[in-house]
């Protein structure tokens, strides 16, 4: 930088007169190559920046957030129980980040000591409840974008069509790609479909949904998702832990797996009394009739229902079931 005369990186932007091109690259893909326009310095006056000279303002004080926080006043000052509705439409970003913060703030990372339930209707934006904290329900009539449950924190999602509205759930998506990237812990029920890269590194959130696009439970590390519908392809790539459940109606997901690193395992006892918790739930929050059906003819059902298990996790688990059994015949003993 002191060679070429700058003292600060601000200084360095959009000087390109001291960037010179090579001239001794014979590869034909360089043979027309013309970096002039973006060399290129433009004529600015005196008075003007080449570089950001303002702050921008995120317009932090007018969020969703802050009315969700000041309906939490009664949970955060005095632990009570708060229920709450609110219009949501798509630029409310990061709806309950800001009002996870102040639960953290107060009650660390042991959530509110009494539940908090807020109604929303219209169409989430992005991040909708990421990182939302234990003892939080935030409940959506309508639909969603991307990175719905980001960083899950504890708390729980649900997400159903508007009541006015005469699509079919399940045959329609509903929230958009990256749902629960990152999630940790907390549930999530979602009556319709889902887009691309669902779970993608899910290390904790038990969640259900109706069918999802590729990639699905790319990069997990931990917790269920259960899939009442088909998928896309390249499921479970890179899915180093937790388990997931597909109700394979069509029998044509083992052609879209990706079987590097999981098995498809038979549903065991502890896996229906799981499922029947999960799809319970799925059916009181959001009214799913596809979870109902599933319920209805439940030993049926389970003939179609696939486990997606990860290699090196289920080999964790049975070790550590193998000590546990060998422990408690040492203790008989």
């Amino acid at each position: 930088m002191a060679e070429l005369g700058f003292r600060t990186i601000d200084e360095m932007v959009g000087q390109s007169q001291k960037l010179k091109v090579r001239e001794d690259i014979a590869h034909w893909k360089y043979k027309n190559l013309d970096l002039s326009p973006v060399l290129h310095i433009e004529e600015a006056r005196e008075a003007d920046g080449v570089y950001n000279q303002t702050e921008q303002n995120h317009n932090l004080e007018e969020v969703l957030d802050r009315k969700l926080i000041q309906a939490a006043i009664p949970a955060l000052e005095k632990g009570e129980a708060v229920k709450a509705e609110f219009p949501i439409i798509n630029t409310d970003r990061s709806a309950g980040t800001m009002l996870s913060n102040e639960i953290s703030k107060v009650y660390k990372d042991q959530g509110l000591p009494q539940p908090m339930e807020v109604k929303f209707n219209g169409s989430a934006g992005q991040s909708f409840g990421a990182f939302l904290a234990k003892g939080v329900k935030f409940e959506v009539e309508g639909d969603a974008n991307d990175y719905w449950g980001k960083g899950l924190s504890g708390g729980t999602l649900v997400l159903y069509p508007d009541a006015k509205s005469n699509i079919v759930p399940e045959d329609n998506i509903v929230v958009g790609n990256v749902c629960f990237y990152g999630a940790t812990s907390g549930e999530s029920y979602i009556r319709g479909l889902a887009g691309e890269r669902f779970c993608v590194r899910n290390s904790g959130a038990k969640v259900v949904v109706e069918g999802v696009g590729d990639h699905g439970c790319e990069y997990m590390t931990g917790g269920v998702a259960v899939i009442l519908g088909s998928t896309g392809r390249n499921f479970a790539a890179g899915m180093s832990g937790g388990v997931a459940y597909v109700w394979d109606k069509s029998g044509d997901f083992e052609s879209k797996l990706n079987p590097e690193l999981v098995d498809l395992d038979p549903i065991e006892a502890e896996d229906k009394a799981l499922l029947q918790e999960m799809l319970t739930k799925h059916v009181e929050f959001t009214g799913s009739e596809v979870a109902k059906s599933f319920l209805d003819n439940f030993e049926a059902s389970l003939a179609t229902m696939v486990k997606v298990m990860p290699r090196d996790y289920k080999a964790v688990l049975q070790k550590r079931k193998a000590e546990s059994e060998q422990s408690k015949e040492v203790e008989a003993v």
